[in-house]
C-alpha cells in the first residue's frame, strides 16, 4: 500500500510540474504577443498606411515578408499594427463582460428576490438567440465601428459570466464562514468583497481565459462583415474582408491576417486550457 501511495504521489508531482511548465511557456508566449502588439508602431519596417501603387499585389519576398495589398501597403506592417486593434479590443471586451457579468451574478445570487428573477429572465432572452446573429443585429443598429462591435458582443456575452457567478455565489452564500461573518457584524457588501468574491474568482478567471479566443473570432467576424473596424484601419478581420475577392489570385492578402488570427487564438486557447488544469482542485491538492 505504501508503495502504491508513493507512486501516486510521484505521478501527482510529475503532473503538477508539467502543468506549471506549460503554464510558464504559454504565459511567456502571451507576453511576447502582447509586447509585439503594444510596440507594433515601432516594429513595423514600413508605414502600414503608406500607399504605393507601383508595388501593388507583390507576393511575399525578402523585402515584403507577407507581400503587399492592392494599394501597395506592406502586409507585414499592417498585420503587426492590426494586432493592436484585434488583441486589445478582445481583451477589453472580455474584461467588460467578465466584470459586469460577475457583478450582476453575485448580486442576483446573494440578494435573490425580484432582482434575481428579472435579471435571469433578461439573460435567458440573450441566451435564446444565436450569439453571433444577435451581435450582428446590434452592431448593424449601431452603424459599425470597432467600439460598437465591442458593445454589440458585450450585450450578448455577459449572461455566461452572470450564470457562473450566480451559481458559485449560491454555493458560498450558505457556508458556515459567511454566517460567521454576518454574526460578527459584517455588512452584505463586506461579506461579498471579503469572502464570496475571493472564493468564486477561480471559475470566472478560467471562463474568461477560455473566452478570449472565441471573442477574438467573433470580433474578426463582425469586421469581416464590415460591422466592425472600418477601412483604412488595420484590423485582422477587416483586412481579410478587403481581400476576400482576391483570394484565388492573390491569396497572401487574406492568408496573412488569417494566419495572425490563427496563431493568436491558438496561444490564448492553450493558455486557457492550461490555466483550467492548473486551477483544477485535483491538481491543487498536490501542490
Amino acid at each position: 500500500m505504501r508503495g502504491e501511495k508513493a507512486v501516486t504521489v510521484r505521478r501527482q508531482k510529475v503532473r503538477r510540474n508539467n502543468i506549471k511548465l506549460r503554464l510558464s511557456f504559454f504565459l511567456a508566449l502571451t507576453a511576447v504577443l502582447l509586447i509585439v502588439a503594444l510596440f507594433a508602431d515601432k516594429l513595423t519596417p514600413y508605414d502600414p498606411y503608406l500607399q504605393n501603387y507601383d508595388i501593388s499585389f507583390q507576393p511575399p519576398s525578402t523585402e515584403h515578408w507577407m507581400g503587399t495589398d492592392r494599394y501597395g501597403r506592406d502586409l507585414f506592417s499592417r498585420v503587426l499594427v492590426g494586432g493592436q486593434a484585434s488583441i486589445f479590443s478582445t481583451l477589453a471586451l472580455v474584461a467588460i463582460i467578465s466584470v459586469f457579468g460577475t457583478v450582476v451574478g453575485v448580486g442576483c445570487g446573494y440578494f435573490g428576490g425580484k432582482l434575481d428573477a428579472v435579471v435571469m429572465r433578461i439573460s435567458d432572452v440573450c441566451l435564446a438567440f444565436p450569439g453571433l446573429v444577435f451581435a450582428l443585429a446590434v452592431a448593424a443598429l449601431l452603424n459599425g465601428g470597432i467600439v460598437n462591435a465591442v458593445i454589440a458582443l458585450a450585450v450578448i456575452s455577459w449572461p455566461k459570466y452572470s450564470r457562473v457567478a450566480r451559481s458559485q455565489t449560491l454555493a458560498q452564500k450558505n457556508s458556515s464562514y459567511v454566517h460567521a461573518a454576518l454574526l460578527a457584524g459584517d455588512t452584505p457588501i463586506q461579506v461579498i468583497s471579503r469572502h464570496v468574491l475571493p472564493n468564486i474568482l477561480g471559475p470566472i478567471l478560467v471562463t474568461a481565459m477560455l473566452d478570449i479566443g472565441t471573442m477574438m473570432m467573433e470580433l474578426a467576424g463582425l469586421s469581416f462583415l464590415n460591422l466592425g473596424a472600418q477601412p483604412p484601419t488595420a484590423e485582422w478581420g477587416n483586412m481579410m474582408s478587403s481581400g476576400r475577392s482576391m483570394l484565388q489570385i492573390y491569396p497572401w492578402i487574406v492568408l496573412s491576417p488569417g494566419l495572425a488570427i490563427f496563431i493568436t487564438v491558438v496561444i490564448f486557447n492553450l493558455l486557457g486550457d492550461t490555466v483550467r488544469d492548473y486551477m483544477d482542485p485535483k491538481n491543487s491538492r498536490s501542490r
